[in-house]
């Protein structure tokens, strides 16, 4: 069965759970019983290993409360009798946990500790118990990638996600991005708005390919940093980092990473590699922006966090973010914050992506790349093709690898060709830092419209207009 059969078949469990009132709710109900399941496969996993090398391994979570002692019988636990142990018993246990025991038992305590059972029935909570470990078997290779579907799923049917800026990045960019930033063992790397985890998972499957010895393994929890607020979408990062191999995730904290005032930063938070989706389109909290320069003050969240993102960055240090169209072409106070980046930093690369990659939201964006320490000369701008005979993805035609694929080849050996073109720095100055250039080598002929398609138009743009008022 397919995740998002999966997930349509537990949400419709919880329609019928009198506790669950809407997503806000059923969302961190399932989240908390999936990372309960992925963190007892893999102890499962560490304890028969073990065994093996003729070690002793102590669980973080005693057998009692451990995933396959109450869930694990589908003739088990259920109803009240369910419910009585899930509030009165297990959550308490979780929460009362010793953080200073390891690193692994503050974790565990961490993700439990605003966690909360929502569900009045403890027999359709036996039900989910049961899809998820008839389906869901996270010591298996092919499900480990599972969290981030999850999350997909979950945010394509949430429409505050939308309003707040949050949106699950592909997969497509994220290894796109990792690829060409290309993180080094022994390098610092950090999304300072890490969701679930997604660059930092790639991270890891690239640095794996460089052979790690077991001490550069040992290093991934620290060298791997990552902030995010959101406690669902922290609790599935910890869940992530631990299905990838990364046992002791303690660079993963959760918190705003706008919350610190600029000048306060030190040198030894400063990283060699940032790879981000930074939130676009939200705002942020009241008086966060007074955190930074006066001249470059947003309350745009995306704004914000490149600003943050240049002042985090190492001297020689490299980044690779998603950005939206707005940025771009955006005067005022993002004029000066571009001019700001071009001065102190080498943005090398844009590449701009069709609007549909984010399939939940038609909002263009693009891929911005660039090295602290060295002023902007010239900046290479690349065009990744949409599906053949569309102008941009969607759910049928969704962004893959393959449409970065004649990019990564130009990327080493950059000439001008149909997708590609330069521009150098004094025609971005002169056009006030607008950073948005079309492609030279493409020709669109305008279609004239007739008056009632015209009208028809301006209609669809002013219920587009009163639609984002709204």
């Amino acid at each position: 069965m397919s995740t998002t059969n999966i997930i349509k078949q537990i949400r419709n469990i919880m329609r019928e759970d009198s506790g669950l009132d809407g997503d806000a709710q059923r969302i961190p109900q399932l989240v908390w019983m999936i990372f309960l399941k992925v963190w007892d496969d893999k102890e499962t996993e560490q304890g028969m290993q073990a065994r093996l090398n003729g070690a002793t391994y102590t669980p973080t979570i005693d057998t009692r409360h451990q995933w396959r002692s109450w869930a694990g019988d589908s003739e088990g636990l259920t109803g009240d009798n369910l419910l009585n142990y899930i509030n009165n018993e297990l959550f308490p246990y979780l929460k009362s946990l010793d953080a200073s025991v390891s690193v692994q038992t503050g974790i565990v305590k961490e993700v439990f500790e605003d966690a909360i059972n929502f569900s009045k029935s403890g027999t359709l909570t036996r039900q989910i118990i049961n899809i998820i470990n008839d389906n869901f078997d996270f010591n298996k290779s092919q499900d480990r990638h599972i969290l981030n579907d999850v999350y997909e799923n979950i945010l394509s049917n949430l429409s505050s996600s939308k309003a707040t800026g949050e949106f699950y990045t592909p997969k497509p960019l994220t290894n796109f991005i990792v690829q060409m930033v290309n993180p080094r063992l022994g390098e610092i790397v950090l999304d300072p708005a890490c969701g679930t985890g997604g660059f930092l998972v790639n991270t890891i499957e690239h640095l794996r390919e460089q052979n790690p010895s077991s001490e550069d393994v040992a290093t991934f929890g620290q060298n791997l940093r990552g902030k995010e607020i959101k406690q669902m979408a922290h609790l599935l990062c910890m869940t992530n980092m631990i299905l990838h191999g990364v046992d002791n995730p303690v660079g993963i904290t959760r918190d705003s990473s706008l919350s610190q005032p600029i000048k306060d930063i030190k040198l030894a938070e400063k990283v060699d590699v940032i790879v981000a989706n930074p939130p676009f389109g939200g705002v942020v909290k009241q008086g966060e922006e007074k955190n930074f320069p006066p001249a470059l003050r947003s309350r745009e969240t995306a704004d914000l966090f490149l600003i943050l993102i240049m002042n985090l960055l190492k001297s020689n240090g490299r980044a690779g973010l998603v950005l939206p169209d707005g940025i771009l072409f955006g005067g005022g106070s993002q004029a000066k914050l571009k001019k700001e980046l071009l001065e102190t930093c080498n943005v090398h690369t844009i590449v701009k992506i069709p609007s549909g990659a984010f399939i939940y939201t038609p909002i263009s964006t693009n891929l911005i790349f660039f090295e602290k320490g060295k002023p902007t000369k010239e900046i290479w701008y690349y065009q990744i093709q949409p599906p053949q005979g569309s102008k941009s993805y969607g759910k049928t035609k969704p962004i893959s690898d393959k449409y970065f694929e004649d990019c990564k080849t130009w990327w080493a050996d950059r000439k001008e060709t149909e997708q590609a073109w330069k521009v150098d720095i004094q025609t971005i100055i002169d056009r006030n830092y607008n950073l948005d250039f079309k492609n030279p080598f493409v020709v669109e002929g305008e279609k004239e419209l007739s008056y009632n398609e015209i009208i028809q138009k301006i209609k669809e743009n002013l219920n587009t207009s009163q639609s984002i008022l709204n």
